[in-house]
């Protein structure tokens, strides 16, 4: 009965599905109506034209796909013109076309993307770069081939990893070139690189030989050495004809072409000798394929198809397997039950006139047949087919490429995973993404001139103007920058290291000195940093500090000598009067000292007053005692007459070990104050009520600053200093003039803040003044460039030479050495010994004493409740509080039992005379021995 139901279930399923099926089969069509637009004689269009009808051909022939549906492609040619384009596909709607295959062209694809949207027929362009193609504007274009996007995100890379900072662009000008360098400006800039100069030609203007020269002739001019082309072959090759000819293809130049001129060596290859010579070492894009069986099948197949006269380029492979994207999306559409009708658009009706709008109709479910197109997930011949959410095929990568000899040679793949990489993307795939830069690596490059140095990618641009460079006009420490008098020229230290630095680098640096300040006062050097963000100096030279808000607008070269904020305070000499002794230590020092040798001596008097009669007796005399045995300590802790006598007085084993413990502490603190004491009476101290920063910040006397130094700043705004404690100076004579008056008297100060270099000056000539704490701040003084100057860099470079050389030290010498005031060079009165100094020491001392003191009481307190209550003083004693306290008390305080110590001292001599004992009969039993080994030697003889 169970087989029967279940068999029957059977033969109603399969009927089920085969009416399905039939049904599903009777309502595909017998012909599929596809176009293909793109321009027949173009690069791309020449091998995209095979490539389709070559795909047709495949899918038709595949019995899997379509199912008895044959797959009929119309083509039209664009001629990349945006009218013929709109034009050619109108005509297609007249034919009721299901999908689009094409335009190779951007802009073409912009416009008639306006048309499918309105019929919504799908568009899948296997050649249409342009990044601002996207669905929110274009929901019906579909691209079928890696955006420009990522194109422009690899040249950035290289860019960046050769440490280039700024290229210069030519680009066709329209929609595809333009907003291709919009992409590259985007991804330069995430790089801190930039477009210095771009320059777009008109795509349809016939631009001749003459006005080629003069685009390259402004490039010449320049500082950039790196160009980017984002042209058609035609265009680029006469760019690099009239480059060669200007001696633009030589050493010092980098050209990077986009991905136009590896389609084209694909196609083409190889090139006349006289083509292939104008381009060598150049860089170059080409899309990479994962090499795979279908692959290179099909390109042993394509040399019978072209005819071997036209090589496969990856746009080739990109239209190829557009066709069996929409093959399959169909197929899926016929199994979704989608039908292909088209109805007409009432907007699109004619009145009058022979324009046909109303033979114009929208397909239906072309929805349907997009949503199927972009869920598609399937290998071509180009590596897998699957879209994102933004509609962009998945895994970008490029080939690297170098022209070189006949052709040309990768030298490393770029993938939107990984970046830079000498291994093929796929591998990559499998690793976790690396994005840092010593990830990041190329093999060699043969660049032009048929050099692997890697050029520096900028000159001085050659359009006779020099670098305008502000220079500070100073009005104190000229030592440092000064004008000369009655001319335009500067002198000192800053600007002897820069023309030396100039004078190391490979090439010629056109510049001029401009003067910056009034001349009356020092100028702010903050204000004279921002003018080069404004593009008024190219540079700036002098002492300029390198400072944390400079650095964020600007860049420094390496620092050519060190700096930092210091104090500066008037001192007085200390003299060694009738209370020196007292300077080595602290009161706190001295208070804490005196207090350990008063508890040491109480510790011990307590572990030695029961059983040791030297700390017995009346009250004054134990306190005699007390004091005497603990400050003895001070002065007999180094003599055998201390040891004999502290071996002789205390007999317990809790005293001797606390003992032990302060003699080491005590041994410790003489050593050290003898030896401040002898620094103090033999050297010469000095002192100032100033410390350093920390005491000048917290008290509320005045603070001098020099006139435009950055140290106004530093105090206000990180210290938080009031400005009303500010006391601009404007000269080493206004420094000694304020810090002489004082903070009392008005114009005053307390002390000066000031920067290392200048402070060491006005002290070479000032000897009542003194650094007081230590350099609250490390900076240096570096010369300033613009944000990514490659002239920053190479000066950092030319500065670590005169450093190496010596040279910075000569110039050094040359400006900035004076005679000091050597008979006063002792550090401002050195430190007292502290507390914190020893206070380990008192802790291990204090340990010793808790640790012997709370063993003592644990044996009191067992001696305590081994005393029977009668031989308390009273039994009302023995029972309460205060008489357990007494008895406490008493039992301390008594001394020790008498019987006890006998029978211990009997213990000790009984140990000795048995020890004295076993001696005496050792040498009596030897003497026998001797006695009778003597007599039986004399006996023989006799």
């Amino acid at each position: 009965m169970k087989a029967t139901v279940l068999v029957s279930y059977l033969f109603a399923f399969f009927g089920l599905f085969s009416s399905v099926y039939s049904r599903n089969v009777a309502s595909r069509p017998a012909v599929v109506n596809i176009g293909a637009l793109f321009s027949f004689d173009s690069t791309i269009g020449r091998v995209a034209k095979i490539a389709i009808e070559e795909a047709v051909k495949d899918v038709n022939a595949n019995s899997s796909i379509l199912h008895g549906s044959k797959l009929v492609v119309t083509m039209q040619s664009s001629n990349c013109s945006g009218f013929t384009g709109m034009v050619e596909s109108m005509r297609f709607m007249e034919t009721d076309v299901v999908a689009i295959i094409g335009p190779q062209s951007s802009v073409v694809a912009h416009i008639i993307s306006h048309v499918v949207n309105e019929l919504q027929v799908p568009l899948l362009s296997f050649a249409a770069t342009d990044p601002t193609l996207n669905s929110h504007q274009f929901p019906f274009f579909v691209r079928t081939t890696q955006s420009d996007l990522y194109q422009m995100a690899a040249i950035a890379e290289i860019v960046d990893y050769y440490g280039w900072k700024q290229v210069i662009a030519i680009f066709i000008d329209d929609d595809f070139g333009r907003n291709g360098m919009l992409a590259l400006s985007d991804k330069l800039a995430e790089r801190r690189c930039k477009i210095s100069y771009k320059v777009g030609i008109p795509p349809d203007s016939g631009a001749n030989r003459g006005d080629i020269m003069d685009i390259l002739v402004k490039v010449a001019l320049m500082e950039s050495r790196v160009v980017v082309l984002h042209v058609n072959p035609k265009l680029g090759f006469s760019l690099f004809s009239v480059a060669k000819y200007l001696g633009m293809m030589g050493n010092g130049y980098v050209w990077v072409a986009t991905d136009w001129l590896s389609s084209y060596l694909d196609s083409f290859s190889p090139l006349p000798s006289e083509t292939i010579n104008i381009m060598q070492g150049v860089l170059a894009l080409r899309q990479y394929t994962p090499d795979s069986d279908r692959k290179r099948s099909f390109s042993s197949r394509w040399s019978k198809l072209a005819g071997g006269s036209l090589g496969l380029n990856s746009y080739g492979l990109y239209a190829y397997d557009s066709v069996w994207l929409v093959a399959h999306a169909i197929d899926a559409f016929f199994d979704q039950g989608g039908v292909i009708s088209f109805s007409n658009d009432s907007r699109l009706r004619s009145e009058g006139g022979n324009l046909h709008l109303d033979a114009m109709s929208i397909f239906d479910d072309g929805l349907l047949l997009l949503k199927n197109i972009l869920k598609s997930d399937l290998v071509g011949l180009t590596g897998p087919l699957k879209f994102d959410s933004d509609r962009s095929l998945t895994l970008p990568a490029y080939d690297v490429v170098n022209v070189i000899g006949t052709g040309y040679r990768r030298i490393g793949y770029w993938s939107n995973y990984s970046g830079l990489s000498t291994l093929p993307p796929e591998t990559l795939y499998m690793r976790p993404p690396n994005r840092s830069s010593a990830n990041q690596q190329l093999y060699s490059v043969i660049w032009p001139g048929e050099t692997v140095l890697k050029p520096r990618g900028w000159v001085f641009p050659n359009n006779g103007k020099q670098l305008r460079i502000g220079v500070p006009i100073r009005v104190s420490f000229k030592e440092f920058v000064s004008q000369v008098r009655g001319t335009d020229m500067f002198k000192g230290f800053a600007i002897d290291v820069f023309t030396a630095a100039v004078s190391l680098l490979p090439y010629a640096v056109p510049y001029q000195f401009i003067p910056f300040g009034n001349g009356k006062e020092n100028p702010s050097y903050t204000e004279l940093v921002n003018l080069i963000t404004t593009g008024f100096f190219d540079a700036v030279v002098g002492d300029i500090a390198i400072v944390t808000n400079r650095t964020k607008i600007i860049d420094f070269t390496q620092p050519y000598v060190a700096s930092g904020l210091v104090v500066v305070a008037p001192f007085r000499k200390l003299n060694s009067g009738a209370w020196a002794f007292l300077r080595p230590f602290s009161p706190l020092m001295w208070i804490v000292t005196g207090c350990f040798f008063i508890v040491v001596g109480t510790v011990v008097w307590i572990l030695e007053h029961r059983i040791n009669d030297e700390f017995r007796g009346p009250p004054k005399r134990q306190v005699i005692t007390i004091l005497w045995f603990s400050l003895s300590t001070l002065f007999f802790a180094h003599t055998d007459l201390f040891v004999a006598f502290v071996g002789e007085n205390t007999v317990s084993t809790l005293g001797r070990f606390v003992l032990i413990i302060w003699l080491f502490v005590v041994l410790i603190i003489n050593s050290s104050y003898t030896a401040s004491l002898t620094s103090i009476l033999t050297v010469q101290q000095l002192f100032s009520p100033i410390n350093g920063i920390e005491s000048l910040k917290e008290s509320d006397e005045p603070i001098g600053y020099q006139v435009g130094s950055f140290a106004e700043y530093y105090l206000s705004q990180e210290l938080g200093i009031s400005k009303s404690r500010l006391v601009p100076l404007g000269s080493p004579e206004a420094y000694a003039r304020a810090l002489q008056l004082g903070p009392t008297k008005d114009g005053g100060v307390a002390a000066v803040v000031d920067e290392l270099p200048y402070v060491d000056i006005f002290l070479s000539t000032q000897c009542t003044f003194r650094i007081v704490g230590q350099e609250f701040t490390k900076s240096g003084w570096g010369f300033a460039f613009p944000r990514d100057s490659p002239l920053a860099v190479d000066m950092s470079t030319a500065i670590l030479a005169l450093s190496e050389n010596g040279d910075l030290q000569r110039i050094h010498d040359k400006w900035l050495m004076h005679s000091s005031c050597s008979s006063d060079r002792t550090e401002i009165e050195s430190d007292r010994l502290e507390l914190k100094s020893f206070w380990g020491l008192f802790v291990i001392c204090g340990l010793a004493c808790f640790f012997a003191l709370f063993i003592y009481f644990l044996q009191i307190i067992r001696q305590l409740y081994r005393v029977p209550p009668a031989e308390s003083a009273s039994p009302t004693q023995g029972g309460s509080r205060s008489g357990r306290l007494h008895r406490l008390l008493s039992l301390m305080d008594e001394k020790e039992d008498q019987s006890r110590q006998k029978n211990k001292r009997r213990k000790v001599e009984r140990s000795f005379s048995e020890n004295d004992r076993d001696v005496e009969l050792g040498r009596n039993t030897k003497r026998k021995g001797i006695e009778m080994t003597s007599g039986s030697n004399i006996n023989p003889s006799s």
